[in-house]
């Protein structure tokens, strides 16, 4: 039981690090609320290592952490909703069988996309805002590949940590 507290806290505490680091990366897309997402890597390899209900509860803890210190509501509610989504999405995937890591992780940077976009035409109420869907569409597409190509390194050398 204390080890499993542990992990959570060391998983935690490297999302916000994460979500930190992103914020000190001067990288503008030019798109508005697209980013590297290195903090879904700790989600990604959470998902592996953890129970599914272990790793939904460190997406939501990381989202609201990070969204108090980095952001605002509004941030939280957007991440809340792509993180959700981006997390079951994974977790049906994992469980089918049929994915690598990277294609796991793909799905879940577009899903963690459209979730937002969801958001964004709820917000707005108008359903216009889905013309933004093939940009974030392909963002989600190369940050999911980058961050499942990390996961999959890290959890090669993780073999020892199992909840």
């Amino acid at each position: 039981m204390k080890s499993k507290v542990a992990y959570f806290g060391v998983f935690t505490a490297l999302a916000l690090i994460f979500s930190y680091v992103e914020t000190l990366i001067p990288i503008n897309f030019g798109i508005p609320g697209v980013k590297l997402g290195l903090a879904n890597l700790i989600i990604v390899v959470a998902l592996y290592k953890m129970r599914l209900s272990e790793a939904f509860l460190l997406s939501v803890t990381r989202v609201l952490l990070s969204g108090f210190i980095f952001g605002n509501y509004f941030s939280i509610v957007y991440s809340l909703a792509g993180g959700i989504l981006s997390l079951a999405v994974m977790a049906l995937l994992k469980k089918s069988g049929g994915f690598s890591v990277k294609g796991v992780s793909i799905a879940g940077g577009v899903f963690h996309n459209v979730g937002q976009l969801i958001v964004a035409a709820l917000v707005v109420e108008t359903f216009s805002v889905t013309y933004y869907f093939p940009v974030l569409l392909i963002a989600g597409l190369v940050t999911g590949f980058v961050i499942g190509i990390v996961a999959e390194l890290m959890l090669s050398r993780l073999t020892n940590i199992q909840f």
